[in-house]
């Protein structure tokens, strides 16, 4: 765990601040600012796609995530026809939510659920649905609003994801994974179409570079930032742990119904990611008309301080303005200190914790709230240790995997988790890489999030040649 990265930015801030002070009294480069897109300039339409790839209120942060990009669009001025939504939906009025119907993003924050479409929930928010929302294909939906990306030559096109990944995935709520080459294809697709004039990509996801490192060509007006590089963790952020504020404890004990109303410990789960969230409240206190995605991936490569934020693709899109894709609309200058959008705040509290360990906190938590010796904390606690056990599984299959297929030198497994120069895709052979990934499952159980992190072994078996055959004996041997 972290302390407190999530909320150093009261100090950041004002630097940041100071910093865009000195940097707007420089001289303009004449060419670059009269080429650059403005808000009144841009013919046809601003869509989105926003998709929280998760399920279960242990992962609230990601559905908090994209009703708070929800927002931020329809306040700029994208209209609901045009805002496409994936979130499972199962938060809002979770058990385990202490505020029904209310979801937050931040710590006391504002209830960022309210009036956000449902347009794929459920079983619907599956990649095959994503894909066919992407290419504007109604006939490959299955369920759901019905709703795809209609765009056209001269529309800008915003795609939002967060969740978990792993080297070369993302995860849907649902079913299959999104595959970093088959993203990427249905990307060119759109471009062969004519589908967007423009598109700007968000990634939140532990690995989430390798989705794009190596992979999207800088020629089809596509720009992209992520939350990491192709072998770092994303972070949870706003997590329970940490509430300074007075409250009622007893022997050490928390009850999240006696913690301070709005605050981390009181949801008992992560509250936002920090990649996102460093986005999600610079785009809440800064003009979209006057900031460009520049100015943004650097305030929020500053902020994001437990991984490195990435950027790819079309480096042109760089110099346009942020309200290209989020829109125009800004509240107006006037408004009262008390309505307006409020920058980090140091006293928010929380932790910041890798996006593999928030589950973990959440059960530690569970076990913490209940009543000692009571039916609830012994089913939390079992919960948490059949989590425990699954990741020690997961560690032995898969080291037992590697030493037999790539054997050991020095009593060391030869390079399992290898990683390659940037700008090189994580495997040479896509086709490889899935099998593989499904060969184990069959064998050895699912991987699950935390398991995820292991699908780099996967794509250096394929890069050592290793086959599918030879991954089904393997994993016999681990798994049996």
């Amino acid at each position: 765990m972290m302390k407190a990265s999530c909320v150093y930015g009261a100090f950041l801030f004002l630097l940041l601040a100071i910093t865009d002070a000195v940097e707007s009294t420089r001289a303009y480069n004449i060419e670059e600012d009269l080429s650059r897109p403005t808000a009144d300039s841009i013919e046809g339409t601003r869509w989105a796609v926003l998709v929280a790839g998760s399920n279960g209120y242990n992962n609230y942060r990601h559905q908090a995530d994209v009703c708070h990009a929800y927002q931020i669009l329809k306040q700029g001025g994208l209209k609901d026809e045009n805002i496409i939504v994936f979130m499972y939906d199962d938060i809002a009025y979770n058990e385990d939510n202490p505020t029904p119907g209310f979801v937050v993003n931040k710590p006391y924050g504002p209830n960022v659920y309210h009036g956000v479409p449902k347009d794929y929930t459920g079983n619907d928010t599956n990649v095959n649905n994503l894909y066919a929302v992407l290419l504007g294909n109604k006939s490959a939906l299955t369920g759901g609003s019905g709703k795809v990306l209609s765009s056209g030559p001269n529309d800008h096109v915003f795609f939002y994801y967060t969740d978990h990944g792993g080297p070369g995935i993302l995860a849907m709520p649902v079913g299959d994974l999104v595959y970093a080459k088959d993203l990427i294809e249905v990307l060119k697709k759109k471009h062969e179409m004519k589908g967007y004039k423009r598109m700007a990509i968000y990634i939140e996801a532990c690995e989430s570079g390798s989705m794009v490192s190596g992979l999207l060509p800088g020629n089809v007006n596509v720009y992209s930032t992520t939350a990491s590089k192709p072998d770092e963790n994303s972070w949870g952020c706003y997590c329970p742990g940490d509430d300074d504020d007075d409250r009622s404890q007893s022997a050490g004990k928390t009850n999240n119904s006696t913690a301070t109303p709005g605050s981390p410990d009181f949801y008992g789960t992560c509250l936002g990611d920090l990649y996102s969230v460093a986005w999600l409240e610079d785009s809440d206190v800064h003009d979209p008309r006057k900031e460009t995605m520049r100015q943004q991936y650097k305030r929020v490569k500053k902020r994001t301080n437990a991984s490195h934020v990435m950027q790819y693709g079309d480096m042109s899109l760089n110099n346009v303005f942020r309200s290209l894709f989020m829109g125009p609309n800004y509240p107006d200058n006037n408004l009262s200190a008390s309505t307006r959008p409020k920058p980090f705040s140091s006293s928010s509290g929380g932790m910041v914790i890798s996006q593999r360990d928030a589950k973990l906190a959440y059960l530690r938590n569970k076990v913490q709230i209940a009543p000692d010796g009571s039916l609830e904390q012994l089913e939390a606690q079992m919960r948490l240790r059949d989590e425990l056990l699954h990741r020690e599984q997961v560690d032995r299959k898969i080291g037992k995997i590697a030493k037999l297929l790539l054997g050991e030198k020095d009593g060391l497994v030869a390079v399992p988790n290898t990683v390659l120069p940037e700008g090189q895709p994580l495997v040479n052979d896509w086709e490889c890489f899935k099998t593989m990934l499904r060969t184990y499952e069959e064998h050895c159980g699912a991987l699950t999030h935390y398991g995820r992190k292991y699908t780099r072994v996967m794509a250096n078996m394929c890069n050592a040649g290793v086959n599918k055959e030879q991954l089904i004996w393997a994993s016999t041997e681990a798994c049996s």
